[in-house]
């Protein structure tokens, strides 16, 4: 950390000028645990003082808001943890023109780029933080055919990048972001900040291990009917909907086990299939989205030797568990005569 002192005040600069849809800072606004306004509000004991400098959410507009930049990028304002929305565009691959900026120079009267915005802040940033996948790996307009050249923050800056107060680059994807998954990792940093938190852990692909790790099947309300061969065949089913497309036996994501909202909904959970948007292949290697996947035609085959029996071995026992068990004549009092339990297949 950066002098091995705690920081008392925080700011976050927030840049969404790269090529995206502000719908990671709009999911953002969602989260609960924690929620934007306990960051901001004081509300959490042990963090520092938060100041949120996002130009969707800002008091500030126009130039008033690029002053902050300005501030920050000069070193007067920090330290900061500088967020990133939207991938990155090559700005060296056309002849002029440029593709993404906020903000004017007054000197030349040119637009400043996005890129350069980053080239001043990243230095100075305790943090740097790519906020959806957009940010994180390009995304959506980085896919096979784009002219602008895009990419996720640690292809710019290079993914062995270090910030000022020694930290990697933190990847949170998501095409949106998961809102409580961002929070939590602004929270973490910020109790790292703090000096009550060691280093933030992060896998290969610079994602938070504790949200990345597992699998959204492994987290999915349907899995147990894909162990049982029970594959839905059309939409609205609530068996698993692997064959209808959905990438969760191999997509590291929790929000079939987190859901979107309070713990409420999540892809798998209310029936729409994963398409892959946390990983670094989205969407070129996830595509076309409602087919079903490559490995899944030979998994699926695999599970249907063995999975209807185990179905019906289940359902079997579970009409035996539905009865009462035999008890000694002596001691059970007379009653109308039993139901008669029939087999639920």
């Amino acid at each position: 950390m950066q002098g091995d002192t705690e920081i008392a005040e925080m700011h976050i600069v927030w840049l969404t000028a790269g090529l995206g849809c502000d719908g990671d800072t709009i999911a953002m606004t969602a989260a609960t645990n924690p929620s934007i306004e306990d960051v901001l509000s004081g509300a959490l004991p042990g963090l520092p003082k938060v100041h949120l400098h996002n130009p969707v959410l800002a008091y500030e507009v126009g130039c008033n808001f690029v002053r902050i930049l300005e501030r920050a990028a000069s070193g007067e304002l920090g330290p900061f943890i500088l967020v990133v929305e939207g991938s990155i565009p090559d700005e060296r691959n056309k002849a002029e023109g440029y593709w993404a900026a906020i903000g004017t120079d007054p000197e030349s009267g040119q637009p400043i780029t996005t890129c350069e915005w980053i080239d001043r802040l990243a230095p100075r940033a305790w943090a740097a933080v790519g906020a959806g996948t957009c940010a994180t790996y390009g995304g959506i307009h980085a896919m096979a055919g784009n002219p602008t050249g895009c990419m996720g923050l640690p292809d710019y800056l290079g993914w062995s990048w270090t910030s000022s107060g020694g930290l990697p680059i933190v990847c949170v994807p998501g095409c949106p972001i998961q809102p409580d998954n961002f929070m939590e990792v602004l929270y973490y940093l910020l109790r790292q900040a703090t000096g009550a938190a060691p280093m933030i852990p992060l896998d290969a692909m610079l994602r938070p291990t504790w949200l990345f790790t597992d699998t959204v099947h492994e987290g999915c309300d349907r899995g147990g009917y894909y162990e049982q061969a029970d594959f839905a065949a059309s939409y609205g089913a609530r068996s698993c909907i692997v064959k209808l497309g959905c990438w969760g036996p191999v997509v590291q994501c929790n929000v079939a086990k987190r859901g979107w909202i309070n713990g409420i909904g999540g892809c798998p959970n209310v029936g729409g299939v994963c398409i892959g948007c946390t990983m670094p292949g989205f969407p070129d290697k996830f595509v076309p989205f409602m087919d079903e996947p490559p490995g899944a035609h030979m998994s699926t085959a695999a599970v249907n030797v063995y999975g209807k029996t185990v179905r019906s071995l289940r359902q079997f026992t579970l009409a035996s568990m539905n009865r009462e068990p035999e008890r000694c004549a002596g001691h059970r009092q007379p009653r109308a005569e039993e139901p008669e339990i029939t087999d639920p297949t």
